[in-house]
Parts: structure tokens; C-alpha cells; sequence
């Protein structure tokens, strides 16, 4: 048996460890000797997600600490854990579970310097032999593996209790049962992990949104509409702005019903392990009966024949087709059996960018529409299989015509971001509504619907031969090799000259040249912006910083501040003439006995050249000095949170700042993300953001105008928080720079931008002013 739950009682496990079996010490593994008939024990203090190798294998790492010394990094080891049982440990392992493995491959570690662990890690793997032990208090039941050789033991809870929404507590950890009122399909995070949002009510009449993160999308709730029911096991609860939320928390679980009234009652889920008692039938029924009459259940998802212009609806559809339009965008051609009442719009595409039966393609020429998706949705939509069935949420239809049209075309667009529950769900052919749909596309007659009428010529077989008018197209797409539009794709070309004689504000799409920009040294381009005064001002330089803290180190460190509830305190005496104290503030949390390298930690008394050097080893750094009652942070005009190597700067005419101790509300979470702008609102601090401002003077042969760039990271596709301090990404911009506006290249050789820009309105008590501001365009990807 490779893998074995134990149930403890009173501190010894219910299966005792067979009697051959003698415990092995950490610090005397070594690569190369006999470690037969030996175990490792120790508390299981990190793990990693769940991923496969590039074989296929599945891949599993924790870090253990050694029973003897819980306290010492040197006395934990990294498991790395292949196969079966890797997928099997990720499912069960949770933080503090004691961990015992024999068995085991004893390996030089290449990362023992850079995590400070044992020399050696542990290679683990069933094709090895190997055997792990989990202790663990629950009851156990034994099902059999998949392959039928072995057996594994695995804990099942014998009755959960399940929390009603109104009696939820900040910083517990339930099991909840509640209908889908809301939800957002997975989406990417600003992170690795994918992330789904979902509101939940019950009978209680609360309310509760739950923010679910995993590695793997699969792994999140299988929501498909709202009305659906679901079941989250171990659930933890946190209060923010008086609201009651849900996030994931270690062993998080869920399962998922359709909450249609007499629908059959089968769990969504991708776990192959959860119990489902015959008592939960009768929760599942209730809560049905219930929603049925209290929440907004909407209808079937609108079909292609129901369509009109600016509706957004869900369509329940099979993929067709698909191709790369450029780097923003991408094409799903998709049909539901039903024809759209107008014409539809036709993506150009060239043959071999298509993916998709040809045959097929032709033949539902006249059924499946295209849809055009943006942003955010760009990954998942290049990963869905042909043939496979979607819901696609939130679609948007907007009602255009080419400038060499009198008829006017259905648009179908995704754009980007997660409003409104946009988003794509694959749905398994086992899904009530594939069933149906399956089920109505056969019964279709493709032959008839070849034959119907109001058909354009574009809609033909140029989805094979390319477009035979290329270039009357493109003056309305304009799918240029330097700048790429995300969104308005609606709007026609407008001549600068018509531009500056219109009136203040307005929208325009215009095709120009870049005559020239400022600055001219591109660095000095990136600017600190509040969002809440509008206010814009340079990034301080380092000369600044180091200032104020040589300042702050004059006041020296109040021991009574040191080793709170919350943190410890370590003061260091550097070796100079000046023998200066350095106290340094880290947060407790079980990572940083684990993973010292993703906690925060606050600093008094460093100089530059310190404060860097910290902020190089661990992930948040923040400057401190001591008061009378706590830590304070320093003048704004110095940095108030270092992460890598980007600084975090806040307003000083905006920002309120608060004690220290308004850290802890974070340091208390289970996994705290140490993010810029929570660690800023918990502090009291209005962040500000890095930003590009620049001035292009763009040309099309009917005028010239200037039109400023107040960008983040989205027109040149690089972070103006990382620009500062990369060299690599500076000679980037400047190679992008001198593509878009090539020093020394005639007015005529200059390549042809497409962007969108706006007009607004600038007054003063002298003068009123039109300006004009760049937005949603983007560098072309073969650019960079």
C-alpha cells in the first residue's frame, strides 16, 4: 500500500509501522549510502502545486521539517513526489500533517544554497518502491487504486456540519452549502494561478463572495449558470469592509449541482475522491425548491436566430474553427444550428492560420458565425479543442458596415476583462444542454441551409482562398504590422484634418505616422500618477532615499516595540567605525520557517545598501522607525514598501498613514499574498502608480496634431514599475521606439500607425485648450 492515511489515537497511529522499519535522522542522509529499511518523519510545512513534467508525469514537491529541531531551516528537506502518487499526496496532504516516507532515493539537492534547506532532497515515487505514511485523525476507507495492484487509504469525514451564510465568522474555516447568484468562469490571475469569483445566497438570506484560486482550472468549482448549487468543503472566512468573504484555503474542495428543479442529481467535480451522503440528496432538493422561487434563475442561453444588435447574451455553442487574428485578439467560429437574422461579420483570416475541417467549415458557412475574443481570454480560447461545446458568457453584438458596404453586419465580440461574468466554459458532453444541442445539430438540414438567400460573397469560400479585396478590408480592420487595436473595432477612419476641427470629446480611429515623440530619453517617460488627485510626479531618485534613511537611523529602535504577537525582532551591529544598530522586524508565519524568501519583513535603521540587499532575499521589505507606542513608516517621500527590486510609492497629499499593527490583519491569513496595493489599503496609503506619459506627434498628410500616451504597461507591453531598473527592457523600448519613428527615415519611409484616440476639453481662467490622449492600441507582438 504506497500511500496510507493513519487515524491517531491519543498520539500514536491506529497502524503501527512495520516493526523492520528504524527512523532515520535528517542530518545523516547522505547521497550514496544504504538507507534500506529506514524512515523519515517529520511535519509536512509547504507544498507546491500539482504539475506535470514534460513526459506527462505528475509532479508533486513539499518541504518537511525534521521532528527534532521545528524551528531550524537547515532541518527541512525538499520531497519531490512522480507519478500516481503525486496526484494522490496533492490531494490529501495538508499543512501539519505528519509525513513519513521510506522508500526513498537520496539526491545531491542543485538548490540547497538558494533555500538554505538540507543538501540533499528525497526523490519519492511508487516505480521505486517507496511507501509514505500521512497520520491524520479522521476514519479511514479503503478503495482501490486505479490499476488495481495496490490499495490506498484514504480519510473520509463520517458527517460534516455545514454552516448556514448568516452565521459565518471571520478567520473560521467551514463546509457551506449555497446557490450560484453570480459567478465569473476561471480566468487567469495577475499571478500563475487561475481564478474564479462566485456570490452565493441560502435560505438565510445572507449573501457570501468567494474569491477561488488553484494552478489548475479544472480544480475550481464547475459552474455553468446561475441557480446552479454548490458545496464547498473547508472554505476560509474573512471579513473585509464589513462583508463576510470566502477564499481558498489548504484542502478547499467543492462540489457542483444543477439546481433545476427534478434535474438528476450527479456532483460535478474533478476530484476522484469526496463522499455524498443519501442525507445531502434532501439538501440539494430543498435548496432547489427554494432558489426556484427566490433568486433570478434566467432561461435557456439565447440561440444565434434570437440575436440583435447591442444585446449581450450567452450562447451555448460548438466550436467550429479557430485562428490568431494578431496579438490581442483571437477567432472562435462557432454555430448553435440556428442562422442570425442579419448578416454577420467575416474575420479575414489567411488558410494557414485556420485550424478547423475544412469541409465542415464550408458547409456551415452559412450557420456559424465568428467570434472575435480580447485580451484575458486569449489563452483559453487558443487552448479549446474543435469540436468541443461552449458556453461563451456575455457576448457583446454591435451593428456595423464597411466603408464599401450599404449593408450593415452583426458583429460578435468577447472583449476583455471579467465584468458582467464574461468568459468561456468548456462543457462536457455528459452536460444536460450538450445533450440537447447534440441532439438538434444532427437533426439539421445542411444541405438546405446552403441554399439560403442573403448571403454576401465574403461569406463564401473565402475562408480558403483568402480575400480577393484584401486591401478595402484592411482600410477597415487595419491589421497592421506596429500597433494592434483592442477594442471599438466599430469605429471607421477619421483624417487628423477632420480630427482637429471637431469638437471636444469624442472617440476616433485614425491611420498616421509618428514624426517625432518626447522624451527622447525614454527613461524619463515614467512618472508616478495618483488615481484619486490626478496628480503626476517624478520617480525620487536613490540619492533621496538614502537620505531619508541615514535620517531615520539617527533615532534609535524602541525595545519595547520588539517581538510583538505578530512579529520578531533580531538586532544586528555592523561591523564599521560607527558599529550601527539594524533592527529587523520579521512577521511570523508559517512560511517563514518554510519559505523565509515569500514573507515581509520591516526594517529600522538600514542604509540603502542594506535595505537592497534585504529586499533581494526576502519578498516585501518595508522601512520603519520606532515611536513611543509603535512602528511608524517613514516620510512618503521615500519609498513605503520594497518588493524586488521595484519600489511602491504613496501620495502624500491623499494618503492617511496607519501604525504598523494594521499589518497583522494580513500576516494573520493563511496564505497572505503580500500584495502592493493590499499591503497600501491596510496601512492607509494611496498608492501610486508607475506610468508612461509621453508626447507623439503624429501625421497623416491632411494635418498633424499631438496626442499624449498615459499608459501602465498595455501600448508597449512592459511595466513602467519595471522599467527603471532593467536595462534589458530599456533597450526594448527604445528598439520599439525607433521601429515606430526610425531616426533618419523620410516622412514617407515612416511605418503607418493605427490608433485610437480622444479628445477632451482643458480649461483654465486664461485659455480653454482640446487635447488628445492614445488608448486601447497596443504594440504590435512581431514588433517586439
Amino acid at each position: 500500500m504506497p500511500v496510507q492515511l493513519l487515524k491517531i489515537r491519543k498520539e500514536q497511529s491506529e497502524t503501527p509501522l512495520p516493526s523492520h522499519l528504524q527512523k532515520e535522522d535528517l542530518k545523516h542522509l547522505q547521497e550514496g549510502c544504504n538507507h534500506t529499511n529506514k524512515y523519515i518523519q517529520g511535519i509536512v510545512v509547504l507544498s507546491y502545486p500539482l504539475t506535470k513534467l514534460r513526459d506527462g508525469t505528475d509532479f508533486f514537491k513539499i518541504v518537511l521539517q525534521g521532528l527534532d529541531d521545528l524551528c531550524s531551516r537547515i532541518n527541512s528537506i525538499n520531497i519531490l513526489i512522480y507519478g500516481e502518487m503525486a496526484e494522490d499526496c496533492a490531494k490529501i496532504l495538508r499543512h501539519g500533517d505528519t509525513f513519513i516516507v521510506t522508500g526513498f532515493k537520496v539526491i545531491k539537492s542543485p538548490t540547497a544554497r538558494e533555500d538554505g534547506r538540507h543538501g540533499c532532497h528525497l526523490e519519492v515515487s511508487e516505480e521505486a518502491g517507496s511507501t509514505i505514511y500521512v497520520q491524520t485523525k479522521m476514519l479511514q476507507i479503503i478503495l482501490p487504486c486505479s490499476s488495481g495492484k495496490s490499495q490506498y487509504i484514504f480519510s473520509v469525514a463520517p458527517k460534516y456540519v455545514y454552516t448556514p451564510l448568516n452565521q459565518l465568522k471571520d478567520g473560521t474555516i467551514v463546509n457551506l452549502y449555497g446557490v450560484v447568484k453570480f459567478f465569473k468562469p476561471p480566468y487567469v490571475s495577475k499571478g500563475t494561478d487561475y481564478c474564479s469569483v462566485v456570490t452565493l445566497v441560502d435560505p438565510s438570506n445572507a449573501k457570501l463572495t468567494c474569491t477561488l484560486f488553484n494552478g489548475n482550472p479544472d480544480s475550481l468549482p464547475k459552474i455553468y449558470k446561475v441557480g446552479d448549487i454548490v458545496r464547498f468543503h473547508r472554505i476560509k472566512i474573512r471579513e473585509y469592509n464589513g462583508q463576510m468573504q470566502g477564499i481558498t484555503s489548504g484542502g478547499f474542495a467543492s462540489l457542483t449541482f444543477d439546481g433545476t428543479v427534478g434535474a438528476p442529481v450527479v456532483p460535478r467535480t474533478s476530484s476522484k475522491m469526496y463522499t455524498f451522503m443519501d442525507e445531502e440528496h434532501k439538501t440539494i432538493e430543498e435548496l432547489r425548491v427554494w432558489a426556484a422561487s427566490n433568486i433570478s434563475v434566467p432561461g435557456p442561453a439565447a440561440k444565434l436566430s434570437s440575436v440583435q444588435p447591442m444585446l449581450f447574451f450567452d450562447l451555448t455553442c460548438q466550436l467550429i474553427g479557430k485562428a490568431k487574428v494578431d496579438g490581442s485578439s483571437f477567432l472562435l467560429k462557432v454555430w448553435d444550428g440556428t442562422k442570425c437574422p442579419y448578416p454577420t461579420w467575416r474575420v479575414p483570416v489567411e488558410a494557414k492560420d485556420l485550424e478547423g475541417e475544412k469541409v465542415l467549415l464550408h458547409q456551415l458557412r452559412n450557420l456559424m458565425v465568428d467570434i472575435l475574443v480580447y485580451d484575458n481570454h486569449v489563452q483559453l480560447a487558443k487552448s479549446l479543442k474543435i469540436g468541443s461545446f461552449l458556453r461563451i458568457y456575455s457576448i457583446h453584438t454591435k451593428q456595423a458596415s464597411a466603408d464599401n458596404e450599404d449593408v450593415s453586419r452583426i458583429e460578435f465580440h468577447l472583449h476583455g476583462g471579467t465584468c458582467y461574468g464574461r468568459g468561456i466554459r468548456v462543457l462536457p458532453e455528459s452536460n444536460p444542454d450538450v445533450k440537447e444541442l447534440k441532439a438538434f445539430l444532427e437533426s439539421v438540414d445542411l444541405a438546405g441551409s446552403q441554399n439560403m438567400e442573403s448571403m454576401s460573397s465574403v461569406e463564401l469560400d473565402d475562408t480558403f482562398s483568402g480575400f480577393t479585396d484584401f486591401e478595402s478590408y484592411s482600410q477597415r480592420c487595419q491589421q497592421l504590422s506596429v500597433t494592434v487595436l483592442t477594442d471599438h473595432q466599430h469605429l471607421k477612419n477619421t483624417e487628423l484634418k477632420t480630427v482637429i476641427t471637431s469638437a471636444a470629446p469624442q472617440q476616433y480611429r485614425i491611420r498616421a505616422k509618428l514624426r517625432t515623440y518626447k522624451p527622447q530619453k525614454l527613461h524619463q517617460s515614467v512618472k508616478l500618477h495618483c488615481s484619486k488627485c490626478n496628480s503626476l510626479q517624478e520617480v525620487p531618485d536613490g540619492d533621496e532615499f538614502d537620505f531619508i534613511l541615514r535620517q531615520s537611523a539617527i533615532t534609535a529602535s524602541n525595545p519595547e516595540l520588539h517581538n510583538t504577537s505578530w512579529y520578531d525582532s533580531e538586532m544586528w551591529t555592523t561591523q564599521d567605525q560607527k558599529q550601527r544598530n539594524i533592527v529587523i522586524h520579521f512577521i511570523k508565519h508559517v512560511e517563514m520557517l518554510a519559505w523565509p524568501e515569500n514573507t515581509l519583513l520591516m526594517v529600522e535603521g538600514g542604509t540603502l545598501k542594506e535595505v537592497w540587499k534585504l529586499a533581494e532575499r526576502f519578498k516585501c521589505v518595508i522601512p520603519v522607525r520606532s515611536t513611543e507606542d509603535d512602528l511608524e513608516l517613514l516620510d512618503l517621500s521615500a519609498p513605503f514598501l520594497l518588493q524586488g527590486n521595484v519600489k511602491y510609492y504613496g501620495c502624500k497629499q491623499c494618503s492617511a498613514p496607519k501604525p504598523m499593527t494594521c499589518l497583522s490583519s494580513i500576516a494573520a491569513e493563511e496564505q497572505p499574498s503580500w500584495d502592493p496595493t493590499e499591503i497600501a489599503e491596510v496601512l492607509g496609503i494611496v498608492l501610486l502608480q508607475y506610468v508612461f506619459v509621453m508626447r507623439f506627434t503624429l501625421v497623416d498628410g491632411t494635418g498633424a496634431l499631438n496626442a499624449y500616451l498615459f499608459d501602465y504597461e498595455n501600448f508597449f507591453q512592459i511595466p513602467a514599475s519595471k522599467i527603471l531598473t532593467s536595462s534589458f527592457l530599456q533597450e526594448k523600448m527604445q528598439m520599439t521606439m525607433n521601429m515606430l519613428c526610425p531616426p533618419g527615415r523620410k516622412l514617407g519611409d515612416l511605418p503607418w500607425l493605427e490608433c485610437f484616440i480622444k479628445s477632451y476639453n482643458v480649461r483654465d481662467a486664461m485659455k480653454h485648450q482640446v487635447c488628445y490622449q492614445i488608448f486601447d492600441t497596443t504594440i504590435a507582438g512581431d514588433v517586439l
